[in-house]
């Protein structure tokens, strides 16, 4: 479905495209995969990705979290945050890990983070 959306998109010269997990359903290296054509997407339009891979997250060129917050006695609130830096190698390794990152995740997220 990836690619052709891409395909069209290209063809009838869309300025923007947004997937909301189009990556359901695979992992591994069918997500790395994925992740780099989405990059390759990227510089003929802007793309904007919704994921909860850590192999698609880390390859876009801004990481913007988004979360709901509840305070007590009040209705549930959905943010969005850019993040960067340290705390976005948290949020890849956090994705790697769940709730407790551990070492070999924020590891594993950096090189995530570094690679093309």
């Amino acid at each position: 479905m990836l690619v052709i959306k891409g395909l069209m998109a290209q063809y009838v010269g869309m300025p923007t495209m947004i997937f909301d997990e189009i990556d359901a359903g695979v992992s591994g290296s069918v997500a790395d995969k994925m992740g780099r054509k989405i990059v390759e997407m990227g510089r003929d339009m802007q793309i904007f990705a919704i994921t909860h891979l850590p192999q698609v997250a880390s390859k876009g060129s801004a990481h913007y979290l988004v979360y709901k917050t509840i305070e007590e006695g009040d209705e549930p609130r959905t943010q969005i945050k850019y993040i960067e830096g340290d705390e976005r190698v948290r949020e890849i390794a956090r994705m790697l890990s769940g709730s407790k990152l551990t070492e070999e995740a924020l590891a594993n997220a950096r090189v995530l983070l570094q690679s093309e």
